[in-house]
C-alpha cells in the first residue's frame, strides 16, 4: 500500500511570506508522517495561474494532484489543509473535491482547518496571547485582521474577539476584510482607548496581499490609512503571517493526527 500526504492550501503570490509559512507548515506537517509521500496543491486558481504565468511555481489544483497520487500508485491518502476555516475554499475546494475522488483510493482521511470548532479558538487565544501580550503591554492597542467568511455558521472571529475580552485582553482586537465584523471593532476600540501606539497584524497564515495593502498599505481604504484619518499617528505593522508561529504549526499537526475518514 502507497500512503501519500497531501497538504492544502489557499495559496499566495508573495515568496517571502511563502516560503515562512506555508512552506514551514508543509515542512513540519511532513516530517510528522515521515512514512507517507508528501504532495501540495493549492486551491486558488487565480494564485496558482499567476505564479506559473510568472514561472516561479508550479501547483496542482487538489484535483490534479489526486490525479497525480492515482498514476503514482497512492492508495491510502492524508490530506490536511492550511485553510483558517471550514467555509467556502475548504467546502468547495477540498471536501466536495475528495467525496468525488473517494471511490478512487482505498482510504482517506481529511484533517480540519485552523478553526475548525471552539477548541481551535481557544487555543489561538492562549497563543495570540504569548505572542503579543508584552508588546501590547497598558498601554498600546493590537488590531488583527481576519480575511472574514460568509459561510461559517458560528462567526470564529467574533467568538476570538469575545473570548480574548473574556482573558482579560482588552487591548487585543479582531477585525475583518470582509463580511463581519469588518473595521468597525478596531477603530471603536482605538477610540475607547486611546493607545499610544497601533500594532496592526494579519490574523491569517500568510502575511501576503491582505497584509501587504488592506492592512499596512498607503491606499484610502487600508486600515492604517483609516487609523491614520481619524488621528492616530503611532502605527505599527507587523507583518508576519501565523503560519510563522511554531506553536500554530503544531495546530496543524494535532489537526492531521486527528483526521476524520471519508
Amino acid at each position: 500500500m502507497s500512503k501519500a500526504l497531501l497538504v492544502v492550501s489557499f495559496g499566495t503570490s508573495v515568496a517571502e511570506t511563502r516560503e515562512k509559512t506555508i512552506t514551514a507548515i508543509e515542512r513540519e506537517v511532513q516530517s510528522a508522517f515521515p512514512e507517507r509521500t508528501f504532495y501540495r496543491a493549492w486551491t486558488s486558481g487565480y494564485l496558482r495561474n499567476r505564479l506559473r504565468e510568472k514561472g516561479e511555481l508550479l501547483v496542482d489544483a487538489p484535483a490534479e494532484a489526486l490525479e497525480r497520487m492515482l498514476r503514482e500508485g497512492v492508495t491510502d491518502l492524508l490530506v490536511q489543509p492550511t485553510h483558517m476555516l471550514p467555509g467556502k475554499e475548504f467546502n468547495d475546494g477540498i471536501l466536495k473535491t475528495l467525496e468525488q475522488w473517494k471511490g478512487h483510493f482505498d482510504w482517506i482521511a481529511l484533517g480540519a482547518p485552523l478553526l475548525a470548532e471552539q477548541g481551535d479558538v481557544e487555543t489561538l487565544a492562549d497563543i495570540l496571547e504569548q505572542i503579543f501580550s508584552s508588546l501590547v503591554g497598558e498601554r498600546n492597542l493590537l488590531a488583527l485582521m481576519g480575511h472574514g467568511s460568509s459561510a461559517s455558521v458560528c462567526n470564529p472571529y467574533l467568538q476570538l474577539g469575545e473570548l480574548l475580552e473574556k482573558k482579560g485582553l482588552g487591548r487585543f482586537c479582531v477585525g475583518t476584510v470582509e463580511h463581519c465584523p469588518g473595521f468597525a471593532p478596531v477603530v471603536q476600540r482605538a477610540k475607547l482607548l486611546r493607545p499610544d501606539k497601533i500594532y496592526l497584524a494579519p490574523l491569517m497564515v500568510v502575511a501576503g496581499e491582505h497584509a501587504l495593502h488592506d492592512l499596512a498599505g498607503r491606499t484610502e481604504d487600508s486600515w492604517r490609512s483609516r487609523l491614520e484619518r481619524e488621528g492616530f499617528q503611532q502605527i505599527v505593522p507587523l507583518l508576519k503571517g501565523l503560519g510563522e508561529y511554531p506553536a500554530l504549526r503544531e495546530m496543524y499537526i494535532a489537526h492531521a493526527r486527528n483526521a476524520t475518514i471519508l
